[in-house]
């Protein structure tokens, strides 16, 4: 039973991070105008979107 918790534990780390890349992705893909709608500036779009998938 340890294993297959082992395992599902590294298959959701797996998945949230790969998450958080095409969320990133998706983020500097944005425009001005959206990013004002949503209160981020283009700066702090780069910064999230220039971290690595595994930095949160």
């Amino acid at each position: 039973m340890l294993s297959i918790e082992l395992f599902h534990r590294l298959w959701e780390s797996l998945r949230r991070a790969r998450q958080r890349y095409y969320q990133r992705r998706q983020l500097l893909g944005l425009d001005d105008s959206v990013l004002k709608d949503i209160g981020i500036s283009r700066a702090d779009a780069f910064l999230e979107g220039s971290k690595h998938f595994w930095q949160k």
